[in-house]
Order: C-alpha cells, then sequence, then structure tokens
C-alpha cells in the first residue's frame, strides 16, 4: 500500500508548464514539494525554476528524479508520447511510482496507461480539472479522478494544494468520462452565454448591468461569472483553448458514437467552435465564441 505523500519524503515530477500547468505546479511547490520539471518550451517552467524547481531534458528524466510524476499536456497524442513513449515517463519511473495525468483526454487511453503502468508495478490516476486559468491560480480547481482508491487517497495532500472540489470518480478512466460531462455542458452553456450577451446588446442595454440582474438568479453559472465580463470588455485571452476545447469535445462526440448516444446539442457547439478556429481563433479562450456568433449576423463585436 502506497504511503501518503509528503514534502520530507516525496520527490515530485511535474510535466508541462503551459497557461494551468505553471500555476498548479507552483501550488505544489508552495506546499513545500521538491519539483524537477519538463515543459516542451522550457521557457514556460523559467518561474518555476527560478523559485527551487529543478529543470529535466524530457518526461523521462523527470520520472528518473521522482517518486510520483504529473503531466498536463494538450492532446491525447502528446499524454500518449509523454508518458508511454520511448523517452516517456514510465520508461524512467521506478517500481512503486506514480503517474498522475491531469490533460483532458480519451477515458480509453488512460484505461491503456493504467494497464501498461500497472506491468511495470507503478500506479497511474488519470484526474483532469475544470476551472481554467483563474481556478489554477487561485487553487480552487474541481479535480475528476479515476483509478486506484487507495493511490488517490495517499495523493491527498497534492489534490488539496491545487484544487477546491476533489471528487474520486472510479476506476481508471473515470474521471476522464466525468470531465467528458463536464465538457458537453460547457458547449451548450457557452452558445446561451454568447447569445444572450449578443441579444442584450443589440437591444441597446448595458451589458453590465444586465449580469448584475441575470447571473445571480436562474440563468447564473461559472461561465457567465467569469467569462462574460471578459465578452464584454473584448479581452480574449485563453483560460483554456479554444483548439483544446475542439480536441474535448471531438473526444466527447467519439465516446457518444461508441454508446450509441444522439447529442445534437454538443454537435452544434463542435461545429461552431470549428468556425471559431477557421476565423484565427484557436488559441484565444473559449469564450471567443463571442466573435463568431457576432459574425453570423454580421456584427463585429470588438469595434461595437
Amino acid at each position: 500500500m502506497i504511503e501518503v505523500v509528503n514534502p520530507e519524503t516525496t520527490r515530485l515530477g511535474w510535466i508541462g508548464t503551459g497557461v494551468m500547468g505553471a500555476s498548479m505546479c507552483g501550488h505544489l511547490m508552495d506546499a513545500g514539494f521538491r519539483m524537477t520539471v519538463h515543459s516542451r518550451t522550457r521557457s514556460k517552467a523559467d518561474g518555476l525554476i527560478e523559485r527551487g524547481a529543478v529543470w529535466a531534458e524530457s518526461p523521462r528524466a523527470v520520472a528518473e528524479k521522482s517518486d510520483v510524476v504529473f503531466s498536463i499536456v494538450g492532446f491525447p497524442e502528446d499524454v500518449q508520447e509523454v508518458i508511454l513513449g520511448e523517452d516517456g515517463v514510465l520508461a524512467g519511473l521506478r517500481e512503486g511510482g506514480v503517474v498522475v495525468d491531469m490533460t483532458t483526454s480519451r477515458p480509453s487511453l488512460a484505461r491503456d496507461i493504467h494497464a501498461a503502468a500497472a506491468q511495470r508495478g507503478i500506479a497511474a490516476v488519470d484526474a483532469p480539472v475544470s476551472g481554467g486559468d483563474v481556478g489554477a491560480k487561485n487553487g480552487t480547481l474541481s479535480i475528476m479522478i479515476g483509478g486506484d482508491e487507495q493511490v488517490v487517497q495517499a495523493l491527498q495532500p497534492c489534490w488539496d494544494a491545487m484544487g477546491q472540489t476533489i471528487v474520486y470518480q472510479g476506476p481508471a478512466g473515470a474521471g476522464q468520462d466525468t470531465k467528458m460531462v463536464n465538457q458537453i455542458l460547457i458547449a451548450t452553456g457557452m452558445i446561451g452565454v454568447c447569445e444572450a450577451l449578443l441579444y442584450g446588446w443589440r437591444a441597446g442595454l448595458d451589458l453590465e448591468t444586465v449580469l448584475k440582474s441575470v447571473s445571480s438568479g436562474a440563468a447564473g453559472s461559472w461561465s457567465l461569472t467569469h467569462l462574460g465580463p471578459r465578452i464584454i470588455q473584448n479581452n480574449f485571452d485563453p483560460g483554456f483553448f479554444v483548439e483544446h476545447f475542439i480536441k474535448d469535445m471531438g473526444i466527447a462526440l467519439d465516446e457518444c458514437r461508441r454508446m450509441g448516444l444522439s447529442m445534437p446539442g454538443l454537435a452544434l457547439g463542435h461545429q461552431l467552435y470549428q468556425a471559431v478556429r477557421a476565423q484565427g481563433h484557436g488559441r484565444d479562450g473559449t469564450h471567443a465564441l463571442q466573435l463568431a456568433l457576432a459574425q453570423l449576423s454580421g456584427i463585429d463585436w470588438t469595434a461595437r
């Protein structure tokens, strides 16, 4: 049985220091853990290195210096390379180690990683998150976890450092399946947020005043509260990239086809976000959907 991790005896590794990963890794360092880091773009890890993290040249090199390795990268193919690749985490992690993938990825890949890790005497956990850049910075993420329950419990100090809502969902892949539920909710919810603000503007209302009325009632949502003001201010900086959200919806649609589910709302959201990316906003935040919806009505949202 794995012992509960602690800063005195547990060495952590972190792979992926992008919009969310850098903050999440930083919270673990704030909790006192020694950290080895790797990122595709080294400059994105500079802040962590300045705070005492040790740079490693590859995921395998991170694993060789760690007891528990966390990863949060872009796409399932990145996860496969980082964890299962020839120079990946499983090639370097010792028997009894743990790999935790926090990327939103395919549930089937999470199960494959779990099986491959088990053959080497390594535990694998899938723990995708929700809350965007704000949740990552504030340490208030929702963390959805799949894997062996005893391992998950042993990592509790790490979950506590990064998140606020921490829920064990079941065996390997269950965390990723739960994240698909989350993304399906967001896909159609963002359409409602953007269409409502577009209507309010066309009706001549002051949108900030409108938010005071609607965000605390039955129409309220995280997206409206946190992204609505950004939309009004024409701030489309990414808390979560459009291109990554398209990836997530594609995974969800693939799972729906496998399960024989018809999801017209999700399919519509996927198509609309394809338009957002085609308009050059793939590296903007998911709330950039507003720009594509406005364009359908011949409106330049940023010039209003």
